[in-house]
């Protein structure tokens, strides 16, 4: 992805002051507070036989209207964080833009509830939207996807030891739960880490961050806690990564999906386990051949580290 001029943003982070506020109320440490997370909230809970009176961390969650050249496009629910990186990604994933220097001006404010972005060239609305089955029901313009062309090839161990890596990263999740995590992958490390209630969200956050940092989602491995449906498997192809990998299950329209775009589908990918749906290819040892002394060795490290790995 070629260098480009970053265009102007703007932005307003209440949320983080008003977070710090509370913890000292309710005495939750500052520094355990992931971003995202809302502490302080009053409720009864049961346990044992007994009721407590307590209060708890539960995820963020906001309606981000987005406007573009003046137009109100859509409402994004999701969690106050990385909201940039949220409005590119969603921009470039369903086509409004190809590169972020068409973007003049962006100002993202949380106290307003508003991304009011303006582009270099004209833009309308499109009239035909499809709702799609993210957390709190998402919204996509966008229609035809590209097939995934890629050499990539990752083993076993790779997958399962970037899936616990994952599991790592995930600061939000452990503060309160109740979020997706999702990453990208040169299948050695991971390269972008995104958090948010809507398991789409943290793609489009993924690509944002790409976008602004001039880091390539191509060739890469992609990694989610959420399940994969279509859309997740179409936004997958759109960042045009051959290899997504999912904690959880894909649905039957993903699986068949990623044969015809040429992504291989990975899930249940926990422990030393992992299940692979498509394109086996990419995936060592996943064709069922007979495997080398190497590739047996590598399945007792496998093994070795699924005791270490801490399911969500």
């Amino acid at each position: 992805m070629p260098p480009v001029a970053a265009p102007r943003f703007a932005r307003a982070e209440p949320l983080v002051a008003d977070a710090r506020a509370e913890s000292e109320k309710t005495g939750q440490a500052v520094e355990k507070l992931a971003p995202g997370t809302t502490p302080g909230m009053l409720c009864s809970h049961f346990s044992s036989g007994q009721w407590l009176r307590t209060s708890l961390a539960v995820p963020s969650e906001m309606a981000l209207a987005l406007y573009v050249n003046g137009q109100e496009l859509v409402s994004i629910l999701c969690t106050p964080t990385k909201l940039t990186c949220l409005v590119l990604g969603f921009l470039y994933l369903e086509g409004i833009i190809k590169a972020v220097n068409e973007v003049v001006s962006m100002r993202v404010c949380e106290e307003e509830s508003l991304a009011d972005v303006r582009l270099s060239g004209d833009y309308s609305p499109p009239t035909r939207r499809v709702l799609t089955s993210g957390c709190g029901g998402g919204t996509s313009f966008r229609s035809g996807t590209e097939k995934v062309d890629s050499d990539l090839l990752v083993t076993p161990l790779d997958v399962l030891s970037r899936m616990r890596e994952l599991q790592e990263k995930a600061e939000l999740f452990r503060s309160c739960g109740g979020v997706h995590t999702s990453a990208l992958s040169d299948a050695r490390d991971l390269l972008v880490v995104a958090e948010d209630i809507g398991r789409h969200n943290t793609l489009d956050k993924i690509q944002g961050e790409c976008l602004l940092t001039n880091v390539s989602t191509r060739d890469r491995m992609l990694l989610t806690t959420g399940r994969i449906s279509s859309e997740m498997l179409v936004k997958a192809a759109r960042l045009a990564t051959p290899v997504v990998v999912s904690r959880s299950t894909p649905t039957s329209r993903a699986i068949s999906l990623a044969g015809e775009l040429g992504i291989t589908l990975v899930g249940y990918a926990r422990g030393s386990r992992l299940t692979v749906y498509s394109h086996e290819e990419r995936v060592q040892g996943a064709d069922l051949e007979a495997r080398s002394a190497a590739e047996a060795g590598e399945a007792q490290e496998v093994e070795s580290i699924a005791d270490e790995i801490v399911a969500f």
